[in-house]
């Protein structure tokens, strides 16, 4: 009876999120909810393995991330993917403007070893905050542990809340954009939308009664372990990360129609697969207590703000050199905060909300999702890796 209780706590948090979330048109993203009813109840009743008893543990949530990255993959075409080097020179610069300031103002204010330990979840989210914890157990430096973890709980409350406001500003933008296209265009996004493309005819001629879920799981796992291999394979001689491997080897998949567009959603999983791997992200508040977070959220407020100061200034200036609204282009940035899967929620979310109509809704998603997922992918699977090895040698 306790695995059934615990799937029930965790998928009610979810819930919870999400009804919040539609209740106020996305102003407050259910990631956000969810995030702080994880952490509310692990200081309060919650067992701490909740989500491990839920069935929601490490394994199912690596089967949860390749997936849903080859999935991620059906979703852009290789084309729309380079063209997104603004978006992915946006974030990169985003994260140089965050280490400026916390590199010169955060060490004058505190000590060194402090801004050293929090400043990469400042600029890769999760990643960066398990690496650094991982490598200051390592080192034996314990009274830091709680720094990184607690770091990313908190700038995840304002990040959250942030980007979901910069999509809305942005969507409305492309709202009346839209609008204001003559009829021949809307009825080419229209038709886009529509297009239920790559149903495999290049690999299979198979009827359709055998284009079962099984069907296209048993492709999205080729794909995810294909990339998995590949990713073993190199590493030796060139470190790419196995996430960033699975998006591409996504897109090619789609593209030479092995997949299907949506591919995990038309096999009816895709939520679920979400789900799972976003109660794995939550289960990592377990490890921080009320004490903790009292003891050092004047540093981590401080730190918050200077970093988030010194990205909105790198984004705001190179908005109009790389053609994108500020707004965008400081949603771009903020990716570093979260990276996947929180960056595909929250534009699916703003999408959903902001528009009026399906074809309205696929023009945002068009114009938004693409850039979030690139600045994501170049932050949270790259630079979040770069900068938590090479922080941990400075500590």
């Amino acid at each position: 009876m306790k695995f059934i209780i615990a799937f029930l706590i965790v998928m009610l948090f979810i819930m919870i999120g999400e009804w919040v979330s539609s209740l106020t048109h996305a102003y407050i993203p259910s990631v956000f909810v969810t995030a702080v009813l994880f952490m509310i109840g692990f200081w309060t009743i919650v067992p701490k393995n909740v989500v491990e008893t839920a069935s929601f543990g490490s394994n199912f949530s690596a089967i949860c991330l390749g997936l849903t990255l080859v999935n991620l993959g059906t979703l852009m075409s290789l084309k729309e993917l380079l063209q997104q080097w603004r978006a992915v020179c946006i974030a990169l610069l985003g994260i140089v403007g965050t280490l400026t300031l916390t590199l010169t103002i955060g060490t004058w204010i505190f000590n060194w070893h402090t801004v050293v330990a929090a400043v990469p979840p400042l600029t890769g989210g999760l990643v960066a905050a398990l690496l650094m914890t991982t490598g200051l157990k390592a080192q034996g430096i314990n009274y830091l542990v709680a720094l990184p973890v607690s770091m990313f709980v908190f700038h995840s409350l304002v990040g959250y809340p942030l980007t979901s406001w910069l999509l809305k500003k942005e969507g409305k933008r492309l709202v009346n954009e839209f609008n204001s296209l003559p009829a021949s265009q809307k009825n080419s996004v229209a038709k886009l939308s529509n297009d239920d493309d790559f149903q495999s005819k290049h690999f299979f001629q198979l009827p359709q009664q055998y284009r079962t879920s099984s069907f296209i799981l048993v492709k999205v796992a080729l794909v995810a372990l294909l990339s998995n291999l590949v990713a073993t394979t190199i590493h030796p001689f060139i470190n790419i990360n196995v996430n960033v491997i699975c998006l591409v080897f996504g897109v090619i998949a789609h593209q030479l129609g092995f997949l299907e567009s949506h591919a995990l959603n038309k096999a009816g999983v895709y939520d679920w697969l979400i789900y799972g791997l976003l109660a794995y992200i939550f289960s990592q508040l377990s490890i921080t207590t009320p004490r903790q977070m009292g003891t050092i959220v004047v540093q981590i407020i401080v730190l918050i703000a200077l970093g988030l100061l010194g990205m909105f200034i790198a984004s705001s200036l190179l908005a109009k050199p790389f053609k994108m609204t500020w707004q965008m282009a400081y949603a771009c940035s903020l990716t570093c905060l979260f990276g996947f899967p929180t960056d595909y929620i929250l534009t699916s979310e703003v999408s959903r909300e902001m528009a009026h109509n399906k074809e309205e809704e696929n023009y945002l998603l068009a114009h938004m999702m693409p850039k979030m997922l690139v600045g994501g992918f170049a932050t949270v699977s790259i630079a979040s890796i770069i900068i938590a090895s090479i922080f941990l040698k400075l500590l």
